[in-house]
């Protein structure tokens, strides 16, 4: 009978040896290696992305001990399943067989079903290895986490999968792509293996006459979308990404992670928002332009929408990324916020309070006040805080951009201010 499994399942490696990349963990020191040479298996978890051989290595590291390899889903799989599993597990033990329960995208599972392996993991009923795309620091329970040893796992390169189509060419034939389309299929998969190989069988099965070039390709496999879990560890991995190229002033790098996420399927006003935190936090008064730019490409891409509105975005990117940068403000806030709750319980001066009542007048409210326009030099010197409370030296200007000149007129300022108060 002919061999109807995908090919992806075909080529599904039967041996450590025969895994494509992730040689930083099946190599003979790694810690797979040394568990299996010793015959002692260890909880793991492996975490990596789409298609880099999650399954297959559970699958391998299980065989290497003659284990009882028992699958579930976190997605699929409920208490039932778990009880059915942990029953299996316990019968194994008595003929003296071990247990490997394999649990794939473990992070689907709630705290209470996580937390239900633990007593089964720690007295050593299976072992568990569990797979996820998610940071494990984020959506695996401590507990349970500190009982496994965590192996990330990369996307496969662009090596990777030039090797992966060599072995699909070893049973299907030379695949019927051009040089350039060859190297286009690689890219489009985007480091997922399974994919690859996917794509592969769609093109063995189209059957071309003569080999696809690069349009051909595309017209016969819709490009695959980049994207992310939009609420998950990717997705912040991305922002820091696009907010630390702008704070270090690299266009280049802000237009790449900018689109990164549009592509990824991110909401245009989240990073529109953003962009308008950068303008704060990371250039505030050495470019007070910032801001602005930061608003209009907001409202830009409100007014235009997709895909119109998004060269506002990336306007924007450009901008702040070359803007100078100042954090003065920010650390001005930030010491000011501690300074205004440690003497929250102090009242203004009176002298700058109004004193609309008789009482308040009799009180003192509002004595000795002076009308700073209507000084010589529009400036007073009065004090504006509380009583007892020492005048800080908060905001810094930093010798970049637009705040030399907040600089300066902070000096000007405070040497009127002396020379007032010795008047």
């Amino acid at each position: 009978m002919p061999d109807t499994r995908p090919l992806a399942e075909k080529l599904r490696p039967t041996s450590i040896e025969e895994i494509v990349g992730q040689g930083h963990i099946t190599g003979k020191d790694s810690l797979l290696a040394r568990t299996a040479k010793t015959g002692r298996p260890v909880s793991v978890l492996l975490w990596g992305p789409p298609g880099c051989g999650k399954t297959t290595l559970a699958r391998i590291y299980a065989s290497a001990f003659d284990a009882d390899f028992k699958p579930l889903s976190a997605v699929l799989s409920g208490v039932a399943d778990v009880r059915k599993v942990v029953e299996t597990a316990k019968n194994n033990a008595q003929v003296g067989r071990r247990t490997v329960v394999f649990i794939d995208e473990i992070h689907r599972f709630n705290k209470a079903q996580q937390d239900a392996f633990l007593p089964y993991v720690e007295d050593g009923t299976f072992f568990c290895i569990g797979a996820t795309t998610e940071n494990p620091s984020f959506e695996v329970n401590p507990a349970l986490l500190s009982r496994m040893q965590v192996l990330t796992l990369s996307s496969l390169t662009p090596e990777d999968m030039e090797e992966l189509i060599q072995r699909a060419e070893s049973t299907e034939g030379k695949i019927p792509l051009t040089k350039e389309a060859r190297e286009t299929l690689c890219r489009m998969a985007l480091g997922d293996g399974r994919m690859l190989l996917n794509m592969a069988e769609a093109i063995y099965a189209s059957a071309p006459e003569e080999p696809l070039d690069e349009t051909a390709l595309s017209g016969l496999i819709q490009k695959r979308a980049a994207s992310h879990d939009k609420g998950g560890d990717a997705h912040y991995n991305l922002i820091s990404a696009l907010h630390k190229s702008i704070r270090g002033s690299d266009p280049e790098a802000a237009l790449y992670w900018l689109c990164r996420m549009l592509e990824g399927g991110d909401d245009p006003l989240y990073l529109a928002r953003r962009l308008i935190r950068i303008a704060n936090e990371d250039i505030g008064l050495a470019d007070p332009a910032a801001i602005t730019q930061a608003i209009a490409a907001r409202d830009a891409y409100q007014m235009l929408g997709t895909p119109e509105g998004e060269l506002a975005l990336a306007q924007c990117a450009v901008y702040l990324a070359l803007a100078p940068k100042s954090i003065g403000i920010y650390k001005a806030y930030n010491q000011a916020r501690v300074h205004a709750a440690e003497t929250s319980h102090m009242p203004p001066p009176k002298i700058i309070l109004n004193a609309p009542t008789k009482l308040m007048k009799e009180q003192g409210y509002g004595d000795g006040y002076m009308y700073d326009p209507d000084t010589p030099d529009g400036f007073s010197g009065q004090n504006y805080f509380p009583d007892g409370v020492a005048r800080p030296n908060q905001y810094k200007p930093q010798e970049r951009g637009f705040e030399r000149d907040m600089g300066k007129r902070m000096a000007y300022f405070d040497a009127l201010r002396k020379k007032l108060s010795h008047a």
